[in-house]
């Protein structure tokens, strides 16, 4: 028999007296307010009726719910549906908590209705059944707005050179199998030239810059097709749009810069003990800026650190440990025990930051730093995808602690690391086994 465990409940893990539950639909809402019985000692009892999901309903709400003595409120979190109910409620002074829709399922065999469903969540909140969702404060959400808006448009860039690729197959212009890519200035003169009228092979070839030109017959070959005026009229289109999205992400990049230097938690703070929207950027820093400090990480750039807070925030003391966020983050296995059998299911976490994290990872694959003598190493034995997940987890444990502690730096751990740590003899040792086991006698002397 084990030795007996104690564990401590977990903060929202607390029966509460009074609580309301809010059931969210996009057109209204279902309330359920539970409480103490108001003639029956030791009884509960729950009141039940509809929102309509305005600000000024909402807001009318907040400030019932408060009259009442509520301690927690919890709205499941359909859609974009919460948002009004989350907002205006936190506004009001209330305690909000954002719960995932897989954790308040209806018990199998109950009849499930809006009503019932209320009164399902406040009964779960009031026993401090149910583990809240992150949400950011406010400055972090308007940076996760920006931020995110930037991946979208930068998606839908990469959507339009896809799409524009695909055009060119159609006219038989083969570019894309001589140049590394379409963005190079060589291709899109190419591309261009094509869309003015331009059809010989040569002339557009010509217009190759630096070690394109060196592939000048190849490009000949390539440019030989059948681009008509309907090919140059779509092009002219897909230009025209990739134009507009450049212009698009580069105010979104200007707009995040100016949130994030009115957010105080991100400023550093200088030698001199000033601090501000400029200051700890420098080496002498007492404390330097978070851009800055996500910046040092290998694959990490200064816009790829500032969608990486816009999705963690900067109090990690929402996450206890590094654990925990790698966790939230979906870059662990589930597990799942039962009995003598365990196995491990995937999680859901965050897609954005798995994204940009995936995107450090691949920046930092081939650097000569620790990171990347890391993904080396796992890819030899693992292959490139898991060694691009793990390398995504080790940056985002690196993240952790250099927001846990605004005093932190980043100091690479250098590509030889994992030599240091080999036992020299054990690894003689097991040579010499191999050789003996096909018959050699092994006598080793120590090199001079």
């Amino acid at each position: 028999m084990s030795k007996p465990q104690v564990i401590d409940d977990a903060e929202h893990e607390r029966v509460f007296q009074t609580v309301a539950a809010v059931d969210v639909a996009k057109k209204e809402g279902v309330v359920c307010l539970r409480g103490p019985h108001a003639s029956r000692p030791g009884g509960r009892q729950s009141t039940v009726w509809t929102v309509p999901a305005t600000m000024n309903a909402v807001a009318a709400l907040g400030g019932q719910l408060a009259g009442a003595g509520v301690q927690k409120v919890t709205v499941e979190s359909t859609s974009d549906y919460w948002r009004i109910w989350y907002y205006v409620l936190e506004a009001a002074g209330l305690d909000v908590q954002l719960v995932s829709a897989s954790q308040v399922k209806q018990l199998s065999g109950r009849p499930k209705t809006d009503k019932l469903d209320a009164m399902w969540l406040a009964r779960l909140t009031e026993k401090g059944l149910l583990r809240p969702s992150f949400v950011p404060p406010p400055e972090i959400r308007v940076l996760r707005q920006y931020t995110r808006a930037r991946t979208h448009l930068t998606q839908d860039r990469t959507r339009c050179w896809q799409r524009l690729e695909k055009l060119l197959e159609d006219a038989l212009i083969k570019v894309s199998a001589v140049a590394s890519k379409l963005t190079t200035v060589s291709v899109q003169d190419m591309i261009c030239a094509l869309i003015a009228g331009e059809r010989d092979p040569q002339v557009l070839a010509a217009l190759a810059r630096g070690r394109m030109k060196a592939r000048h017959d190849a490009l000949v070959a390539a440019l030989d097709g059948m681009f008509t005026s309907h090919h140059g009229e779509i092009a002219q289109m897909l230009l025209g749009q990739i134009g507009f999205l450049d212009a698009q992400i580069a105010r979104a990049t200007m707009l995040i810069g100016e949130h994030l230097a009115s957010i105080r938690a991100a400023w550093g703070i200088d030698n001199d003990g000033s601090t501000g929207p400029g200051a700890g950027t420098g080496t002498d820093a007492i404390v330097t800026a978070a851009i800055t400090r996500l910046d040092a990480i290998p694959g990490i750039s200064g816009d790829l650190a500032a969608s990486i807070i816009a999705e963690t925030g900067l109090d990690m003391s929402r996450f206890p440990t590094a654990a925990h966020l790698v966790s939230w983050a979906g870059l662990c296995p589930r597990t799942v025990q039962s009995g003598p059998r365990t196995r491990q299911a995937k999680g859901q976490g965050n897609s954005y930051l798995r994204g940009y994290l995936g995107q450090a990872a691949t920046g930092a694959t081939g650097t000569a730093t620790f990171l990347g003598e890391r993904h080396a190493r796992i890819a030899r034995r693992r292959g490139g995808a898991k060694a691009q997940v793990a390398t995504a987890r080790s940056i985002l444990v690196i993240i952790w602690h250099l927001l846990a502690d605004p005093a932190a730096r980043y100091t690479d751990l250098g590509p030889g690391h994992y030599q240091t740590k080999i036992d020299t003899n054990r690894k003689a040792r097991g040579h010499i086994r191999q050789l003996e086991a096909l018959g050699y006698q092994v006598t080793i002397t120590q090199a001079a």
